[in-house]
């Protein structure tokens, strides 16, 4: 029996705990390495935020995970939040590899990272929707829970040609938006937009849409069947592992409990 290919997607809320609302790099490096995957594929990444201490967690999770190299595509400059103190990103992933240095801030996006080679990178990206997202916070130092209403954001998708053991895979990382109508065009846009690009296709990451919904959507396999959010105690499917052109695979799939974001990662084994 061959070895399984080993996926995750896991939404980062930046590295922050639920627990006491810190974000400490000491944290994201542990909770990423006990994932122990060769591709991971991460939402909601700061790089030179002030809220997380100027880390560029692109490269803390390339580091934790043994990634030999891996891409982070911008959703925007600046600081997140309330106050749109920022800018729409554009242009082209950056790519990291071992030894490069941590890129200047701030921003906030997707990323990826691989253990195996990277043959390509593409990015899909989208406007910002209308819409505003009230979100329960932990308070900083275990103090009471805040209340942010966030406006929406631009998305994007973030793709890499990935040349595993048993050939070339695409694999995508990418977060929708919270406003369902508009998570479903995105869906859908992705779907299309990978059909030019090397199958098998592995699209993982926080689609903003329960259960079965995104597989009915894009006709896709629905690789992961398990709750994901909230951390605490699971009870919705938000995070996914969508399959196309993998017939005879089975998939392994868990969703350990890490100690920070709101999401618990979603790891998938696939094996024939």
């Amino acid at each position: 029996m061959t070895e399984p290919l080993r996926f995750a997607s896991f939404n980062l809320l930046s590295g922050r705990s639920m627990d006491d609302g810190t974000v400490l790099a000491a944290r994201l490096t542990e909770a990423v390495a006990s994932l122990d995957v060769d591709v991971l594929a991460v939402q909601e990444v700061d790089r030179g935020q002030p809220r997380s201490g100027g880390t560029d967690q692109l490269a803390v999770a390339a580091a934790a995970s043994g990634a030999a190299t891996g891409a982070f595509a911008a959703t925007l400059h600046g600081v997140p939040g309330p106050g749109r103190a920022w800018r729409v990103a554009d242009g082209d992933p950056v790519v990291w590899t071992a030894g490069s240095p941590h890129a200047a801030g701030p921003s906030y996006g997707v990323g990826l990272v691989s253990r195996w080679p990277v043959l390509s990178w593409q990015v899909r990206r989208f406007p910002a929707a209308r819409g505003f997202l009230p979100l329960v916070m932990p308070g900083e130092g275990g103090g009471r829970p805040r209340l942010l209403v966030v406006p929406e954001e631009p998305r994007a998708a973030l793709a890499a040609v990935v040349q595993t053991p048993r050939g070339p895979v695409t694999v995508v990382s990418t977060h929708l938006s919270f406003v369902p109508w508009a998570a479903v065009r995105q869906l859908r846009a992705i779907a299309r937009w990978t059909a030019g690009l090397p199958g098998p296709r592995l699209l993982l990451g926080d689609l903003n849409l329960p259960g079965g919904l995104p597989a009915r959507l894009t006709g896709w396999q629905r690789l992961a069947r398990t709750a994901t959010f909230p951390s605490g105690g699971p009870r919705i499917q938000l995070d996914h592992a969508l399959g196309h052109g993998w017939d005879g695979v089975r998939a392994q799939v868990t969703t350990p409990r890490v100690g920070l974001s709101d999401h618990r990662p979603l790891v998938v084994h696939l094996q024939h």
